[in-house]
Order: structure tokens, then sequence, then C-alpha cells
């Protein structure tokens, strides 16, 4: 044992001898060495605070900014359920941690559990069909989810293994698209070389039960983050350029990804430039090299995206992206640590600041990693620096920064909003059974949260006082902001308009 603890030792020290020698030579800062320990030797980065959040970061205009949960080391990728719980993976402490949905309002997790442990180094998350898929480095596991309970069930199954982990990049980043598909990203082994595993470096795909694996993509160094705009049902995804060819190349990228396209690593950086360490591309003939849709500061280091339901939001947010740029270790000047958005307009893509205030003149006290939007609308955005979540909503704040929904109304309007006559379809409706469906939409996208702990409390029992189902559909289907618009259909409206009109189902919460 003395030996092992012996053996550690001189491995920290000579783990921590190479950024104090980048250092010296004036590649790093060294307001950039506890990052840099913090990520080789798992030194604790800084923690943060309400005032810290309060005082140092910034978002744009409308928007409003509280820290929602601290003392998460390591946390890396984000997951909202339907239900309004956050999914966190940690892949240095193997676990996946759940943070129930704030149902007290007062602005933070209501409790903070472990979900999954004893997982070899897992990042990316997926719910689909009932099933949490989790991205292991070396394989991709699944386990039965109950949304309603925020709980598994069973036993954890894996359904595709035998994955590489070797080398620089190991993390797995998995997504289900639009296609119903489950789609993996896996970056390189190395800074820059010829891989020995075709799949590394590439875009794959899969069936839900890990069959059918294909590249469709290849030329990817480092995609840690892809998302499908909602528009057209395009994938983009980020890519992390290469190291050491000087602080301001190559950039990172962001990619348009289509099918059998190769996007030039490791021959080629950002518009197709030969990179001067490889040489010709050998397989030149077959194939050519893509150039990325946008383009980040070198070294900037994109990770997490999400194009984000711009609903209540200005004009200018309903065909945005936000994208986590964690930040350059290996910068003289260190660049990066915030959250960007990017706007599309017609063929350009915009780049702007969202959340600053990460680095500070040099004096960096978090870095953002992944985003996600919940079912409320709020945006969260994951810390693994200061082990700290935040969010984001648009609108109106309470005394914690989380955003008001209003009471269930339809503003403007002068004249009565009970119904002049019962709708047609309420006259062969099973109210029971409308009901039950409508009580579970509810909890679904929880709307107690707002409607009976926020500020804006809803008495459901006499709801059915003031409104009548034509306004309550009405307000499901265009709500005043800052109350979201949900994806319900006409007959999950009727449902939740049966649920809350109801007095008896009203009576039950």
């Amino acid at each position: 044992m003395r030996k092992l603890l012996i053996g550690l030792g001189i491995l920290v020290l000579l783990l921590a001898a190479i950024p104090l020698g980048l250092m010296a030579t004036g590649t790093i800062s060294s307001s950039s060495l506890r990052m840099i320990l913090n990520v080789m030797t798992g030194l604790a980065g800084p923690s943060t605070s309400k005032d810290t959040v309060q005082q140092r970061y910034q978002v744009p205009d409308g928007f409003q900014l509280q820290l929602y949960a601290d003392k998460l080391p390591r946390a890396r990728f984000l997951l909202v359920s339907p239900e309004g719980d956050l999914l966190v993976s940690r892949p240095h402490s193997g676990d996946i941690m759940l943070l129930r949905r704030d149902a007290n309002g007062d602005g933070h997790p209501d409790a903070v559990e472990t979900l999954l442990k004893d997982l070899k180094r897992p990042l990316g998350l997926a719910l689909a069909e009932g099933w949490l898929y989790v991205a292991e480095s070396n394989r991709i596991g699944r386990i039965a989810f109950d949304g309603d309970r925020g709980a598994t069930l069973g036993q954890y199954q894996p359904v595709i293994e035998g994955l590489t982990d070797n080398g620089n990049h190991w993390s797995k980043t998995i997504h289900f698209g639009p296609d119903g598909l489950l789609y993996l990203a896996q970056g390189s082994t190395c800074n820059i070389c010829e891989e020995e595993d075709a799949r590394r470096a590439t875009m794959m795909r899969f069936q839900p039960n890990g069959s059918g694996g294909e590249i469709i993509a290849t030329g990817l160094r480092n995609s840690v983050g892809f998302d499908w705009t909602p528009w057209d049902g395009a994938l983009y995804a980020t890519d992390n350029g290469r190291d050491m060819l000087g602080d301001d190349f190559p950039p990172c990228e962001l990619n348009r990804i289509d099918q059998g396209k190769f996007y030039g690593w490791p021959y080629f950086n950002g518009d197709n430039l030969a990179d001067p360490d490889m040489g010709a591309d050998p397989l030149a003939t077959q194939r050519q090299p893509t150039a990325p849709a946008h383009g980040f500061r070198a070294h900037n280091a994109p990770l997490g995206i999400r194009f984000i339901d711009g609903t209540g939001m200005p004009d200018d947010y309903q065909k945005t992206a936000l994208v986590a740029l964690h930040g350059s270790w290996n910068r003289s000047t260190p660049d990066g640590y915030k959250v960007v958005s990017l706007h599309w307009q017609g063929d350009t893509v915009e780049e702007r600041d969202f959340l600053t205030g990460f680095n500070r003149d040099g004096d960096i006290i978090g870095r953002p990693v992944d985003v996600a939007q919940g079912p409320d609308g709020a945006i969260y955005v994951s810390d693994d620096y200061a082990g700290a979540i935040y969010r984001i909503s648009y609108g109106a704040a309470d005394n914690d920064g989380a955003g008001q929904i209003p009471l269930l109304d339809i503003p403007g309007k002068t004249d009565s909003r009970l119904d002049v006559a019962p709708p047609e379809w309420l006259s062969d409706a099973d109210l029971p059974a409308m009901a039950a469906k409508g009580s579970a939409l509810y909890r679904r996208y929880a709307c107690g949260a707002c409607h009976e702990q926020g500020q804006n409390p809803v008495d459901l029992s006499k709801l059915s006082e003031r409104l009548g189902y034509a306004a309550v559909i009405e307000v499901l289907r265009a709500p005043q902001s800052p109350m979201p618009v949900f994806p319900l259909s006409d007959s999950e409206r009727r449902n939740l308009a049966v649920y809350l009109l109801n007095a008896d189902a009203a009576a039950d919460n």
C-alpha cells in the first residue's frame, strides 16, 4: 500500500509538472494553473454562491439568472425529464445525479439524489420510450426510468459494448434524433494522428436496441455536443480544433452533419486548410473535406449545444442555439469560458455572448459544459469547475431570480370568459377518463411548480367561476408570456381543460 501511495504521489507530481512547464514557457498563464490541475488531478475548483452569480455573471436584457444548485463537483452533461427533473452526469465520480424539480418554488431543486453509480466515466444521457440511456466511456447502457417518480426500475443493461476509450477524448455523447435512432459521437485518441479504430472521431447511429450501427460522418476530432434544428431537422455538432499551432489557429468548429461527409481532421483544419504535420490526405481521391458552418475562436472548446424553444422570447431567439464554451487550456491569454448564442439568419450564423463572467481578466471561476431546456422554457447550464448548475429564464423575476408564470387567465379580454354554450365535443366526452389524462399532463409539465407553490397560485376549485372550456383551451394554445407554450395536441388541451375545470380533480391536488 505504501508503495502504491508513493507511486500515485509521483504521478500527481509528474502531471503537475506539465502545466508548470507550459507556464514557464509562456504557453499558459499562471491564472490557468488551478484550472488545469482541476482537469488533470482532480484538484478542487472554486466554489460559487448566489452573490457571486448575481454580482459577476451577465445575461442579455430581459433574461434572469440564478444559481440553481451547487456542491456538484465535476458536473458535466444535462438532461431534463418531461416532468421537469434534471439529470446530471459526473464522469469522474462515475455517477448520474437526479435534481428533483423545484415544486416548492424556492429557486432550487427539491432534492439532490444519486440515481446511478459505479459507472465508467458516464457523460451522455438520453431518454426514449421509458428508457434512460447512459453513454459510458466504453459502452452505452440503459435502464427503465419512471419519469413520474423520478426513479429507475429493474437492472441496468448494456446495449452497445466494445467501444474504445483509450487516448485523449474518451467521452461519448448520445442523443435520439427525429428519426428515432440513437446517435453517438466519440472523439479522437490524440491531438493529431490516424486512428486505428475507425469509429473514433466520427458520428454514428444505431437502432434503439443498439443494433445496426453505422458511421455517418468522419473527420470530427472531438464533437462533444450535437443537436437538431427545430425548423428543418438539420443536425449540427460542435468540434474542438487541434492544439499546438499557436494561440489563434485553428478555429473550433460548428459543423452541419450530413451523411457520408468528411469534416477534415486530421488532414485539414478550419476552412479546409491543410495541416502542417500530416501532409497530403491519402484518400483525397475518394473524399473532400467539408468546411464548417461556423467558426469559434481557437481553443474556445465548444462542448454542449442546444437549440432552444424561443417561445415568449424576443423574435431573434426563434432560430437560436446556445453553446457552452468550456475555455482554453493552452492559450497564453485564456479565452472562451462563456455560453454564446448562435442565431440563424438565412445562410449565416451570428454568434453573440449569452452568459459571461466566468473569466474576468484571467481570473477563472467557472467553466460551462452543457446546456439544457426544461418543459417550462427555463435554460440550465452546467459548470464542472465550480460544481454548479445555473438557471436562466426570460421575463419577470421573483426574489430568487426565477421566472414567474402569471395566473391562468386571458389578459385583454373584456367579454365573458365563460362558455356561452357547452362545446360540441363535451356532449359525448368521458369526463373521468379525460380528467385522469389531464392530471397526468399537469404533473408531466410541472404546472404546480408555479400555479400552486409559486407567487401566483391558482385556486383550481374556483377556476370554473372565471373561465370556461374555450377560454382555458385558448390559454393553453397561446399563453401570455412568460408562461411557456407546451407541445400539446388538441385532445391534450381538452384533457387539461377538463381536469382544471373539474372540482373533484382540483380537490385531489
